[in-house]
């Protein structure tokens, strides 16, 4: 467990600079795709980077995006032990509100999975099968982020986990209330699908 406010602080500060780094910003930018905040949805995540037709560009803003909130995680293990949850939480908060972007970012769905793998890599796994099985199936990107984020608190209470379920419940909550557009678009069945023009 956390031993004192510093941990706590320097947990929470680790997890934010890391989550708020704009990955999708950075490549589409470096890529030459411009700036992904003027098209599509405006959000600086790899759905929005895919719009600009670099699938590359895509998929490496996604794994990025993943992959520092697994760093958020194994670093807070290394450096201030019983931080981790701590860490994950302010991850996932400093890639939806960055301060370097006037904290608007991205829907958060990447960076779920990645603070995810890092708690508990099985926790992760029943993530991102929820999510890329439900993507495969409808080719909308929105519904597979939505469903993967239902189930993780679920799957944490499955598992065992108790102690991080109330933390995931509120940050499925969050994605939900960022995906509330998408989820107007697709109760009315006007959401968009990967590859539809």
């Amino acid at each position: 467990m956390p031993t004192g406010w510093m941990e706590i602080g320097s947990a929470a500060l680790l997890g934010y600079l890391l989550g708020s780094i704009p990955f999708g910003l950075l490549l589409a930018r470096f890529g030459g795709a411009g700036d992904i905040r003027e098209i599509g949805s405006g959000n600086i995540g790899a759905t929005n980077v895919l719009r600009t037709g670099r699938k590359g560009l895509a998929a490496l803003t996604l794994l990025l995006d993943l992959l520092k909130g697994v760093a958020a995680v194994l670093l807070a293990r290394q450096l201030v032990p019983g931080c981790e949850v701590i860490a994950a939480v302010a991850a996932f908060f400093g890639h939806l509100y960055p301060v370097w972007l006037g904290f608007k970012g991205g829907k958060g769905v990447a960076t779920y999975a990645g603070i995810l793998f890092g708690l508990h890599w099985p926790l992760g796994l029943i993530y991102g099968v929820a999510w890329i099985g439900v993507l495969l199936a409808s080719r909308i990107s929105s519904l597979g982020g939505l469903v993967a984020a239902a189930a993780a608190p679920l799957a944490a209470a499955f598992l065992g986990l108790v102690d991080i379920v109330i933390p995931l419940v509120a940050c499925s909550l969050i994605i939900f209330w960022k995906h509330r557009e998408n989820i107007q678009r697709l109760m009315a069945g006007t959401e968009p699908r990967i590859g539809q023009k």
